[in-house]
């Protein structure tokens, strides 16, 4: 079974969300908005398919990351989010929540043995 297809996205707590998009648009040209930045891209097996991965700030105490203290989470891109979780429920990692199904791809939240939150994403454009 394929399990990672690649990264969905990366997120980052930091003091100020606006001042650093601010500083990511002015330096870098990151087009931000208020979900961050998405990049979008055609997949390389099949250029008629489309993906993206997204890049955004998160104020320092936000919840989301949470059970994690850590000030970061990388989203992964998976093929069929509901038979990885059962392969990761035989290996005993730690799932924070369950499956959560939205228009855009269903969602679940780990944690690696360091405490790293992970957000597992199984798009519907796959």
């Amino acid at each position: 079974m394929k399990k990672v297809t690649g990264i969905g996205g990366v997120f980052f707590k930091c003091d100020d969300p606006k001042g650093m998009n601010d500083w990511y648009v002015k330096n870098l040209g990151l087009p931000v908005g208020q979900y961050g930045t998405t990049f979008e891209w055609r997949h390389d097996d099949d250029p008629s398919k489309t993906g993206s991965t997204s890049w955004c700030t998160f104020a320092k105490d936000t919840k989301y990351f949470d059970p994690s203290a850590k000030p970061f989470m990388i989203n992964y891109r998976v093929e069929n989010l509901v038979a990885l979780v059962e392969e990761l429920k035989k290996e005993n990692v730690t799932i924070v929540d369950e499956i959560a199904d939205y228009d855009y791809g269903k969602f679940i939240h780990v944690l690696d043995p360091e405490g790293n939150i992970i957000e597992l994403w199984e798009p519907k454009d796959e």
